[in-house]
């Protein structure tokens, strides 16, 4: 059995996702979307010049024989389209964020219970091998209780990356650094800790003419009890510096850094040591016609169409997206409150 793709946006996400669906053995892309006609045909012509194109929406789920449609599209229109693909009878598979306001993602929620459809979101980064270590050494309790989390996204994202686009440094599409670079981080916290419960926050905007901020700090309380704390800018000099998370436990102490969460930089754990020939940095993919960074997309795509084939899955569905999208909700109200706004 084969599971079609239909994909809505073909930027630079877009067009991960393409080469990812294009190498999946069990997956086909049968329709492609993009504002920008030619953007959807230049893709079309790398993964099968047949590949219907469409610069309208509503025109690809009328016509579009897909069962799946992947939204990788600005932020702000998430909601939006993954409410209309729903009411058109299809699952959907969203970028990260799920969507901007916690309202938005719970509608979107709803529109695939009243259709009987799937709701899943990309996580990537929950299969980094650090992360699949770190996840075992808190199921299993080697930790023992957990007292505190650290998390550091120190970031480079020059004018450029800012002016080459029409929607990110926007309130409106884009929403907030939180939410592009830093969501997959607050998944992940979610994912081991809980909801956030308390939060104390500030934001700034140094070093960029956007309309989001480019620094901010956090102080979390998860409903697990642990103490959190999370720093993110997008300010660091010339290059990406970290992306980290540090754990402090009774038992064990685990930092996972690198760039991307692909890297275990600290393991003290009493009753887990590393095994030697454990690769801790995940390494570049390659799909096929398409040379992507570390990304685990694919590991995405496989896990879908697992779900969707009635098989053993790892995927994330709308309610738990959901639960990061409240995080950060949370810790811009607290620092506009903050700031008097």
């Amino acid at each position: 059995m084969n599971v079609d793709f239909a994909i809505v946006g073909c930027g630079a996400i877009g067009c991960r996702h393409a080469a990812v669906v294009d190498a999946e053995r069990r997956g086909s892309i049968v329709s492609l979307c993009d504002v920008e006609l030619g953007r959807a045909k230049e893709l079309a012509e790398k993964y099968g010049p047949e590949i219907p194109c469409f610069d309208d929406f509503d025109q690809m789920l009328r016509h579009t024989d897909a069962s799946i449609v992947n939204i990788c599209t600005p932020h702000g229109l998430h909601a939006e389209m993954a409410i209309k693909a729903a009411n058109a009878g299809k699952h959907i598979l969203v970028e990260k964020p799920m969507a901007l306001t916690v309202k938005d993602a719970n509608e979107m929620i709803a529109a695939a219970q009243a259709n009987g459809v799937h709701l899943m979101v990309v996580k990537q980064n929950r299969f980094n091998v650090p992360i699949a270590l770190t996840r075992n050494a808190l199921q299993t309790g080697k930790l023992g209780r957990i007292f505190m989390v650290k998390c550091d996204v120190l970031w480079n994202r020059h004018d450029g990356y800012y002016q080459s686009s029409n929607w990110r440094g926007r309130l409106d599409l884009e929403g907030g650094a939180l939410y592009t670079q830093a969501s997959h981080f607050i998944d992940l916290l979610n994912w081991w800790f809980g909801d956030v419960v308390e939060v104390e926050a500030d934001v700034a905007t140094f070093n960029h003419d956007v309309e989001i901020e480019d620094c901010g700090n956090a102080l979390l309380k998860f409903d697990s009890g642990v103490m959190g704390a999370l720093t993110w800018t997008t300010c660091v000099y010339n290059k990406n510096y970290e992306g980290s998370i540090t754990i402090i436990g009774e038992f064990g102490t685990i930092k996972i850094g690198g760039p991307y969460l692909n890297k275990i930089e600290y393991w003290d754990v009493r009753a887990l040591p590393l095994q030697d020939d454990i690769v801790f940095c995940d390494k570049p993919n390659a799909y096929g016609k398409y040379q992507g960074t570390s990304s685990n997309h694919d590991k995405v795509v496989t896990n879908v169409v697992a779900k969707l084939l009635n098989e053993r899955h790892h995927v994330v569905e709308g309610d738990e997206g959901v639960m990061s999208i409240k995080a950060i909700e949370m810790i811009y109200a607290k620092a506009r409150r903050h700031r008097g706004e």
